[in-house]
């Protein structure tokens, strides 16, 4: 039997990033053999890999990756089944690595099979599976590309990337507060305007049945009742809602008695809240439409434009 020395041990072990004691075993194992004993360690990662793959691995890091042009990002989160590993810097430091990896690719299938130390990104999941004793996966993987892409990660758990169509002097203040704010808000689409018309139809369906459903049991209890709107999205405010919105609230004023002079100013702002009270889908999903959370005086498109600049699109990806 070969005599192992501790030198074999700690080169082992920063090859692999296998505990002491499992280098010294898989050595033992492969009778001194360092490739051996290599192998016989990622086979230990594939036999636990099997027996977790069940698991749900709703943890883990997300690492943010830019080019020195700022033209293109990747987002990646590399999940595990703790936070108690996912706070490792060890782990921390194999999910950057992952991510350099990753950078110059499109898909998660194609991260999968790129090499990393000597062995495909998917082996080498497997492999630390085994030394970590936990399921690992690629959760999320997201790239972007556009003439100036700026990030954001919060807390090393929600990641975003935002592209910005131009050089604008305030590039990356911008870049970085929308990437805030698609990080915090978690929109889905850029404009009110690329809502498909039949998912809009749809989720305002539900969305007043749920309202009417709920004003029953308000009603029961002697609670007031929720307006119920007359529509959700912008794109629903036709120019024909708003001249019949506008031709009520004449009505009213003229009710009340106020003087029709002063109608022009009273009025503006009711049509204002009005669209306000009616765009629910565009503040929750749409960016541009969402009150800027640094200023909720001002949608973020409202922001972007006094900057002087133009948000092309955006990329996020959580932990889940």
């Amino acid at each position: 039997m070969a005599k192992i020395t501790a030198a074999e041990v700690g080169k082992l072990r920063n090859t692999t990033g296998a505990g002491m004691m499992d280098c010294k075993k898989a050595l033992v194992e492969a009778d001194g053999d360092f490739d051996k004993a290599i192998d016989i360690l990622r086979k230990k990662g594939q036999k636990v890999a099997a027996k977790r793959a069940d698991r749900d691995s709703s943890e883990g890091v997300v690492v943010a990756k830019i080019n020195d042009e700022n033209t293109r990002g990747i987002l990646l989160s590399l999940n595990c089944e703790t936070d108690f590993v996912a706070k490792n810097d060890s782990y921390v430091e194999l999910a950057n690595k992952v991510a350099e990896v990753a950078f110059n690719y499109n898909t998660k299938e194609e991260v999968l099979e790129a090499d990393l130390d000597g062995m495909t990104v998917g082996e080498k999941l497997i492999e630390q599976t085994g030394v970590i004793g936990e399921k690992l996966e690629i959760g999320g993987f997201e790239v972007f590309e556009a003439p100036f892409v700026g990030a954001y990660v919060h807390g090393g758990k929600i990641g975003a990337l935002t592209g910005l169509s131009s050089e604008s002097d305030n590039k990356e203040e911008v870049a970085k507060s929308v990437s805030m704010q698609v990080a915090s808000m978690g929109a889905t689409t850029l404009s009110y305007k690329d809502f498909d018309p039949e998912f809009v139809k749809s989720e305002t369906e539900a969305r007043i049945a749920a309202i009417e459903k709920d004003n029953i049991e308000r009603g029961r209890l002697g609670k007031p009742l929720k307006n119920i709107p007359l529509f959700i999205s912008r794109s629903q405010v036709t120019d024909a809602a708003l001249a019949e919105a506008k031709a009520n609230y004449e009505a009213e004023l003229k009710a009340e008695g106020k003087p029709e002079a002063i109608w022009d100013k009273i009025i503006p702002g009711k049509l204002e809240r009005f669209i306000s009270d009616n765009v629910s889908l565009d503040k929750e999903q749409a960016l541009l439409d969402q009150d800027f959370i640094m200023d909720d005086k001002k949608t973020v498109a409202q922001y972007v434009d006094s900057k002087g600049a133009d948000v092309v699109g955006f990329k996020r990806v959580s932990i889940a």
